[in-house]
């Protein structure tokens, strides 16, 4: 773990655990990625950025638990789902997806198709 992604954590540090699963699992799954840490969020790439990790509000406070992360991801279409807090297009044909997870086991299949399917739309951008 790098001093970067301890400091992005410093002040939700009962969120780490939730970041390490869906690292480990992109990692693991999706070949080359590159992570970057910012102020706000940490990204992740390929040739072009996929997915990221903040602490967005995407959801009204009194919805959202106590312990979570931001998942957002970009598809060429919205994808319609329960766990999917917002979803916008900020661009024709790009839709950006943002979804909490508050629990390691929703780091699973469906999101990491979610965030595969992501990777790929992003590696075939001009």
């Amino acid at each position: 773990m790098n001093q970067d992604i301890l400091f992005f954590f410093d002040k939700h540090p009962e969120a780490l655990p939730l970041y390490e699963a869906l690292e480990e699992r992109i990692r693991s799954e999706i070949p080359d990625v590159k992570i970057k840490v910012q102020k706000t969020q940490i990204s992740f790439a390929n040739k072009h950025n996929f997915a990221f990790v903040s602490f967005l509000p995407a959801r009204k406070a009194k919805e959202r638990p106590d312990i979570y992360i931001t998942v957002t991801f970009g598809l060429g279409y919205r994808k319609e789902s329960p766990r999917i807090d917002a979803a916008t297009e900020p661009y024709p044909n790009r839709w950006t997806h943002h979804m909490l997870i508050s629990q390691v086991d929703e780091v699973d299949d469906e999101l990491m198709g979610w965030i595969k399917e992501a990777g790929a739309f992003s590696a075939g951008k001009q």
